[in-house]
């Protein structure tokens, strides 16, 4: 394959309509814009969340605390999820995924101490509770931090 063989899949780049070319076209005089009012007019139109003068949604709804928008949200697993693992292996995101433990994990995984772990397991995750760290521990495991 070559760059001159490249083309855009049939019907992804339709053409566009020449609007205000004559009443045939379906598209003239008024090119689609109805008669009048703010939507009719050149650079016409509103802001996005605008609605008409009325109070806005985004400041009639009250806002509580801080939300961090840069914050990475891990995926979250219990103790006795881990129990489907042989004895003495280690535990990675790969191999939740591949369980079916996980069904995505974009940013991470935070084991929480739900349940009780009763085999000898390395556990590979990016945050354990204090009570998941002490339980993996006293079954005789080792939890990493990755």
């Amino acid at each position: 394959m070559n760059l001159h063989d490249l083309s855009p899949v049939a019907g992804s780049n339709p053409k566009a309509w020449r609007k205000g070319r004559g009443v045939g076209t379906g598209n003239g005089k008024t090119g689609g814009r109805g008669h009048k009012g703010q939507k009719a007019r050149s650079g016409g139109g509103v802001r996005i969340g605008f609605e008409g003068g009325q109070m806005p949604l985004a400041r009639r709804l009250p806002k509580r605390g801080f939300n961090n928008i840069f914050a990475k949200k891990l995926e979250a697993i219990n103790l006795a999820s881990l129990n489907k693992f042989e004895d003495g292996a280690t535990v990675n995101v790969c191999d939740l995924l591949e369980k079916g433990i996980l069904s995505k994990c974009e940013n991470g995984v935070k084991v929480l101490g739900n349940g009780n772990l009763t085999k000898k397991l390395t556990v590979r995750a990016n945050a354990f509770s204090a009570s998941a760290k002490e339980k993996i521990e006293a079954a005789g495991g080792k939890a990493e931090v990755i």
